[in-house]
């Protein structure tokens, strides 16, 4: 079971998820695909945001979240909360079912919940929406999606490419023209005068 929350309105529409123990958390863990804020609730983030871009009021969302779903933390005060991009968390063979590591310590952060605050909760849970999503293939279809997004990408890139080709091919034939008319190469009506010769004359000659 996954519990999702929206988060508050004013920090735009992002949702909020977490395992209903460890051993779903565990899964969150292994087939996640989004990236991800802290290491039991997580945040889905938009396409191009980073853990630096999350603002104040929605890390105070999951953190909340985090301090009211632990057993002991919940009774504490001043409880330090840890979050991480998803990409940074470690997981390894000899690890208990939920725990996580880190690859890189200078991408944890670190934010320090002073105390419960039941208005925050109270909010998040009447959005709370409990599903037995299907995590492989809800990551299947997210890579598929990214697999997409790349060739399209690919193909653009191409097409812009064809495009400035052909601008140069015709910038170089209108720079060949304009070369064919350089003020040596024509004749100016004085110069046609001082032949004697008239218009007429002159286009007869050309033809």
């Amino acid at each position: 079971m996954v519990f999702y929350y929206k988060a508050r309105p004013d920090a735009g529409d992002y949702t909020i998820y977490m395992g209903a123990d460890k051993n779903e958390n565990e899964e969150l863990i292994k087939f996640h695909v989004d990236k991800v804020s802290s290491a039991h609730v997580y945040l889905r983030l938009r396409k191009g945001e980073s853990v630096d871009s999350i603002s104040d009021g929605l890390l105070e969302d999951c953190a909340q979240l985090v301090k009211a779903h632990s057993i002991q933390g919940n009774k504490m005060n001043n409880v330090e909360v840890v979050y991480t991009p998803w990409s940074n968390l470690k997981k390894g063979p000899s690890m208990d079912v939920g725990q996580v590591g880190f690859h890189n310590p200078r991408l944890v952060y670190v934010l320090t919940v002073e105390k419960r605050v039941n208005e925050i909760l109270n909010r998040l849970n009447k959005t709370r929406v409990e599903r037995r999503p299907d995590l492989k293939a809800e990551k299947d279809a997210s890579n598929a999606a990214e697999k997409a997004e790349r060739k399209m990408q690919l193909k653009d890139k191409k097409r812009r490419g064809e495009m400035e080709r052909q601008e140069k091919e015709r910038q170089a034939e209108i720079r060949s023209y304009k070369g064919l008319m350089i003020a040596e190469k024509m004749t100016s009506n004085r110069q046609i005068a001082s032949a004697g010769k008239s218009m007429q004359e002159v286009e007869d000659d050309f033809v």
